[in-house]
């Protein structure tokens, strides 16, 4: 029995890659804001974990199940 290959287009990963670097920079960002209190570093992780789609996914779900802040009082 023959084993088929499987081609990957390195052009098509790359593009599904990118992609999902901006989504996940986006989605980091606007999670991060409101559960974190940096959230440029949670933008910056998640566009890195984009990198690995299944890191992402996970990075993701962590954020998306993790308590968000409360807001800083302003006693003026």
């Amino acid at each position: 029995m023959r084993s088929k290959k499987i081609n990957i287009n390195a052009t098509l990963f790359g593009g599904f890659v990118i992609g999902l670097a901006v989504v996940m920079t986006a989605v980091s960002y606007y999670l991060g804001k409101r559960k974190t209190e940096t959230p440029i570093l949670a933008a910056i992780i998640g566009f890195f974990s984009a990198i690995i789609p299944p890191l992402a996914l996970i990075y993701l779900i962590v954020l998306v199940l993790k308590r968000d802040i409360k807001p800083a009082q302003d006693n003026s």
